[in-house]
C-alpha cells in the first residue's frame, strides 16, 4: 500500500496484451526459462528483451501488446508472445535488492513458500512437483506463446532458446465447446473494464471494474486503499501480477463421485426434493433418474449446469443448447434466498453482489482468469486415469489481497458465509474424504449434506510472476552487470 499516488495514464501501447484480453487462439506453450549466470548470458537475455519490446526482428519475436490485433483496427495476430518474471528472474536480470524489496512479500517469497495459504499440501505440496518447478530458484521467466498452429509455436521457441535456457515447457489447448475435463463449459465470466471496448460483452450486468483491479498505478475498488507501485517507477507502473498454476484435474474421480452421490440420493427419503418424479427430461435428453441426479449434483457443486447455464437462474432445468437462446450466462446475482448453494464453486470465487460476511469484498477480489487444458481427451465412459488438467493464469494487481484471499478465505475456509465456514470448495478445494462436505440445496429450501468428497484438483507446479509493461521491459533490457 502507498500514501503517495500519482494516477497513471491508460496507454494500451504500453501494456502486454494478455492482461486485459484473452487470445482466441487454439494452442499455448508455456516455456519455463532461466537466465544464465554469466555476464554474457545476462547480456544476451537483455538484448533479446530489448528487441522483443521494440517490435521484434527476424531472430526475436515481438512482445504482443494491448494495442495489437483486431480490437485496435489491425489484423488478428497469428502468434502471441508474452512474458512474466519471477522475483528470482528480476534479480537475475540485475534488479537491485533495494528495488526488489519494494515488491509485495508474497511475490518475493514465491509460490512454494505460500503453500498453506493456497492449499498446496498433501499431494499438492511442492515437494511432489515435477521438474523444473522442483527448483523454483531457477525459474526466472515464464513465457507464453499462443497460436493455432503448433509449427508457429515451435518457431518462436527456437528463437527464445537462443537467449535463455529452456528448463521445460507445458502445452495447452482449447477443448471442444470451450469445456474443461470435468465437462463444464468454461471461460464465461471475466472482469470487464470501461477502457477496454468489447461489443460482445456490452449487455453484461456486472459492474465495470477499474483498471486498478489488474494494473499497478490505477485506482481500485478498495476504499481508501491503493496498491504500491514497486520502484523504480518505470519498472513497477502499469505492471500486474500473475499466479501461474498447473492444475491436474481428476476427471475420472469426479465422475466416480457423481455416481456415488447419485446412488446415495436415490435411497434418501428426501430425494423427491432434489428431483421431482418425472422431472428427468428437464435435466437432459435421455437421462434416467440416476443420470439426472448426477447432473444436479454436478450443477450445484459448480454453480452452473455443464452447458454453462447458471444454476441461480435455472435451478429446475438445464436448458437446451445453445443456452444463450434461453438465458443469459452472465446476468444474474445472488441473494439470501438464492437457489444456488452458498458453497458452490461459482459463488465462492465470485459472490457478485450477494450477501457475504466481508461485505466490502464483493467485487474487490476479482481476478482475470486465463486457462487452457493439457493432457489427453477424456471419455467419461472409460474413465482412464491419465494426467490431464488446466494451465491456469490468475491475474491481478495484488496477489495477497486478490488471489491468495480467494484461495484461502473463500475457497478453502468458506469465511464469506457462516453456512459454509469450515468447508472447502467442492470442485477445486483442498478436500479430504474424512472431513469434506457440501450442502445440496433442496427445492423446498432445505438441504442434504453430501460427504466424503475427495480432492479433484491437485497442483503440479507453478510460480508467481510479474507481468511488466513495455517500458519496464525496456528498463530491464538496459540494466548492466
Amino acid at each position: 500500500m502507498t500514501a503517495a499516488f500519482a494516477p497513471s495514464t491508460f496507454d494500451p501501447a504500453t501494456l502486454q496484451g494478455n492482461i486485459l484480453r484473452g487470445y482466441r487462439l487454439g494452442r499455448v506453450r508455456y516455456l519455463i526459462l532461466e537466465v544464465g549466470g554469466q555476464a554474457e548470458d545476462r547480456a544476451r537475455a537483455r538484448r533479446f528483451l530489448a528487441a522483443a519490446a521494440e517490435g521484434g526482428s527476424a531472430e526475436v519475436p515481438a512482445i504482443t501488446r494491448e494495442s495489437s490485433g483486431k480490437w485496435a483496427g489491425g489484423a488478428r495476430p497469428d502468434t502471441c508472445f508474452n512474458i512474466g518474471l519471477t522475483a528470482e528472474g528480476l534479480r537475475a536480470l540485475g534488479v537491485a535488492d533495494q528495488h526488489l524489496a519494494t515488491f509485495p512479500a508474497e511475490f518475493t517469497d514465491g509460490m512454494t513458500k505460500r503453500a498453506m495459504k493456497l492449499g498446496d499440501f498433501d499431494d499438492s505440496a511442492s515437494a511432489h512437483w515435477p521438474a523444473p518447478f522442483d527448483q523454483p530458484r531457477r525459474v526466472h521467466i515464464i513465457a507464453s506463446v499462443y497460436a493455432d498452429d503448433e509449427g508457429r509455436i515451435d518457431e518462436v521457441q527456437r528463437k527464445i532458446a537462443d537467449a535463455f535456457t529452456v528448463l521445460g515447457h507445458r502445452d495447452g489447448r482449447n477443448l471442444a465447446e470451450d469445456k474443461v475435463f470435468f465437462g463444464y463449459r468454461d471461460s464465461i465470466s471475466q472482469p470487464r473494464f470501461a477502457e477496454v471496448q468489447d461489443p460482445e460483452r456490452s449487455q453484461d450486468s456486472e459492474p465495470v471494474d477499474p483498471l486498478g483491479t489488474v494494473l499497478l498505478g490505477f485506482p481500485n475498488r478498495f476504499e481508501g486503499v491503493l496498491f504500491s507501485v514497486p520502484s523504480p517507477d518505470v519498472l513497477g507502473r502499469c505492471g500486474s501480477f500473475n499466479a501461474f498454476r498447473i492444475l491436474a484435474q481428476d476427471a475420472a474421480g469426479f465422475e466416480d463421485y457423481l455416481d456415488a452421490a447419485a446412488t446415495r440420493l436415490l435411497a434418501h427419503p428426501l430425494v423427491d426434493q432434489v428431483l421431482e418424479p418425472g422431472g428427468e427430461a428437464r435435466i437432459g435428453r435421455g437421462l434416467d433418474r440416476f443420470g439426472a441426479l448426477r447432473e444436479i449434483v454436478a450443477a450445484q457443486m459448480c454453480g452452473r449446469w455443464r452447458n454453462g447455464v447458471p444454476y441461480e437462474t435455472s435451478a429446475d432445468a438445464q436448458l437446451p443448447d445453445p443456452p444463450e437462446a434461453a438465458v443469459s450466462l452472465t446476468n444474474f446475482d445472488y441473494s439470501r434466498t438464492s437457489a444456488c448453494p452458498a458453497g458452490s464453486h461459482l459463488r465462492r470465487c465470485n459472490p457478485r453482489g450477494g450477501p457475504i460476511v466481508q461485505r466490502i469484498a464483493n467485487y474487490t477480489r476479482r481476478l482475470v482468469r486465463r486457462g487452457m487444458s493439457y493432457g489427453p481427451d477424456f471419455d467419461p465412459a472409460t474413465r482412464d486415469r491419465s494426467e490431464r488438467g488446466l494451465l491456469g493464469n490468475f491475474i491481478g494487481a495484488n496477489l495477497g489481497a486478490q488471489f491468495e484471499a480467494v484461495m484461502c478465505d473463500w475457497l478453502n475456509l468458506g469465511l464469506q458465509d457462516p453456512d459454509v465456514t469450515g468447508s472447502n470448495d467442492p470442485l477445486i478445494g483442498a478436500n479430504r474424504v474424512e472431513t469434506s462436505w457440501f450442502d445440496l440445496r433442496l427445492r423446498d429450501g432445505g438441504s442434504i449434506r453430501l460427504r466424503e468428497i475427495p480432492r479433484f484438483v491437485t497442483t503440479r507446479g507453478g510460480a508467481y510472476t510479474f507481468l511488466p509493461s513495455l517500458p519496464a521491459i525496456r528498463y530491464l533490457a538496459g540494466l548492466t552487470g
